[in-house]
C-alpha cells in the first residue's frame, strides 16, 4: 500500500475518534508548551543578565581584598586592609593592559537637603570611574583631578537622589549643597538615569565623590574597598588579570606558594558564572517539564493499543485481502506520529503564547529557534517510539483469529 493511502487511512481513523485524539495529544501539548516556556524564560534571563552586566563595561576588571586567617578564624574580606594607596600607584605605573583604574571606598548613610532626606550610598572614586562604569553626566560636570588632590567636598548625584531631595528628578540642583553624615557636599553634576537592574537595585540612588574626600572625611580609613579597572579589551581581560596578580603579589611581598590576599575578577567571568547558574536552573526546569512528555508518550501508546484492540476485525479483513504486516504496522505508526506531531505543533503555539504572557508581566523571555526544532523532533520520536508496540501487535495478528474476534 502506498504511503498516500496509508496517510489517508490514518487521518480517517484519527478524525473518527476526535475526543480520544484530543485526550491523547493533551499531554504532548502541555509538555511541549512547558518546555518552550521554560526555555524562553531561561534564555531571556541569561540575555537580560548579560545585558545588565554589560552596562558596567564588558572589559571591567574588579580587585577586592581577599579573606585572611587570624588565630584560626577566617576574617571577612570586607574587613581586610590589603589594598592601599601604594598598590594603586604601582598599578598605575606598571600595568600595561589596563587603560583606566579607580580606587574605590564607599559608605552608606543619610543624605539631607533642607527638610528632605533619603538613604543612599556614596562612592569615593577618581575621574576615571565614570568611563570604567559607563556612566554619563547629563547635567553639569564631573569633579576634577584637582578636586581629588584637594579632597574637595563636591559630588555627582544620581536621579533618584535628586528626586528624593528636590521633589523632581529634573529639578535644578547644580551648585546646591547637600549633607551626607553631616558633611556638606556641593553638587557639580547629575548622572544620566540607568534605572533598576535585573536584581531590583536602583542604580540611580548614589553619590560619587573624590575618593580622598570619602576616605578622610567620611570613612576615616587609609585603605580601599576595591579597585575598578578597564582592560584594554574584553579579549585581554584574562591577560590583564594575570598581570595585575603579579603586580599585587610583588607589591604585597607574597612568597612563592603563598595564597593571594586579594581577589581579581573580570566582568566576562561574572557573565559566564551567571550564565552557568541560569543554565543549570533552566536545565532542571526543562527536565521537570519533559517528564510530562514521557507520560504523554505512554498515554499515546495506551490509546493506540486500545485502538488496535477495537479494530482487530478490520485488521483481519485487510490482511485477508492482501495487506501485508508491514502495511498494517506503518498505518498505526503514522497514526501515532501524527497524533504526537499535532500535539507538538499546538504545544509550540501555546508555548509562544505563554512566553509572550510571561514577558507582558515582567519576565524576560526569548524563545530560541533550536528549542522549537528540538521539541518538534522529540514529538516525532515519541510518536515513533511509543507507537511501535501497538503497530507491532497489529502487524503480527493472525488474520483468521482477527476476523473471528468479537
Amino acid at each position: 500500500m502506498s504511503f498516500i493511502n496509508l496517510l489517508r487511512v490514518a487521518i480517517t481513523a484519527i478524525l473518527s475518534n476526535k475526543s480520544r485524539t484530543l485526550l491523547s495529544t493533551l499531554g504532548i501539548i502541555i509538555g511541549v508548551a512547558a518546555v518552550i516556556t521554560m526555555m524562553a524564560i531561561g534564555e531571556g534571563s541569561k540575555q537580560s543578565i548579560r545585558k545588565e552586566l554589560s552596562k558596567w563595561g564588558t572589559n571591567l576588571v574588579s580587585i577586592h581584598p581577599g579573606a585572611d586567617m587570624r588565630g584560626g578564624v577566617k576574617r571577612d574580606p570586607s574587613s581586610m586592609q590589603t589594598l592601599k594607596l601604594a598598590d594603586y600607584e604601582t598599578i598605575q605605573r606598571e600595568a600595561t593592559l589596563i587603560t583606566h583604574i579607580s580606587p574605590e571606598v564607599n559608605s552608606s548613610g543619610q543624605v539631607i537637603y533642607g527638610a528632605n532626606n533619603t538613604t543612599t550610598t556614596i562612592y569615593g572614586e577618581n575621574t576615571d570611574y565614570l568611563t570604567i562604569k559607563l556612566w554619563t553626566i547629563e547635567e553639569g560636570d564631573c569633579f576634577t583631578e584637582d578636586d581629588v588632590r584637594k579632597s574637595a567636598k563636591v559630588c555627582v548625584v544620581g536621579r533618584t537622589v535628586v528626586e528624593e531631595l528636590f521633589g523632581d528628578k529634573n529639578a535644578p540642583c547644580i551648585g546646591k549643597t547637600i549633607r551626607f553624615k553631616s558633611i556638606p557636599f556641593r553638587i557639580v553634576g547629575v548622572l544620566k538615569s540607568k534605572g533598576y537592574n535585573s536584581w531590583g537595585m536602583d542604580q540611580d540612588n548614589l553619590l560619587i565623590a573624590p575618593y580622598t574626600t570619602v576616605m578622610k572625611r567620611i570613612a576615616a580609613q587609609t585603605y580601599f574597598s576595591s579597585f575598578q579597572c578597564s582592560a584594554v579589551s574584553e579579549e585581554k581581560s584574562d591577560d590583564a588579570i594575570d598581570e595585575l596578580t603579579q603586580i599585587l603579589r610583588r607589591s604585597h611581598k607574597l612568597k612563592e606558594g603563598a595564597e593571594d590576599d586579594f581577589n581579581i575578577r573580570s566582568q566576562q567571568e561574572m557573565m559566564e558564572t551567571m550564565s552557568t547558574t541560569m543554565t543549570t536552573i533552566q536545565t532542571v526546569l526543562v527536565v521537570a517539564a519533559a517528564f510530562s512528555l514521557l507520560v504523554a508518550g505512554i498515554g499515546i501508546m495506551n490509546i493506540m493499543l486500545v485502538s488496535v484492540t477495537e479494530r482487530t476485525k478490520e485488521i483481519g479483513l485487510r490482511m485477508s485481502v492482501g495487506a501485508r504486516g508491514r502495511d498494517i504496522s506503518r498505518q498505526f505508526l503514522i497514526e501515532s506520529i501524527m497524533i504526537s506531531l499535532t500535539g507538538g505543533f499546538i504545544g509550540i503555539m501555546l508555548g509562544y503564547m505563554l512566553s509572550w504572557a510571561a514577558m507582558s508581566v515582567g519576565f524576560p523571555t526569548s524563545v530560541p529557534l533550536w528549542s522549537v526544532v528540538v521539541s518538534f523532533g522529540v514529538c516525532a520520536l515519541i510518536g515513533l517510539f511509543f507507537g511501535y508496540i501497538p503497530a507491532r501487535k497489529a502487524a503480527t495478528m493472525d488474520p483468521i483469529e482477527a476476523i473471528r474476534y468479537e
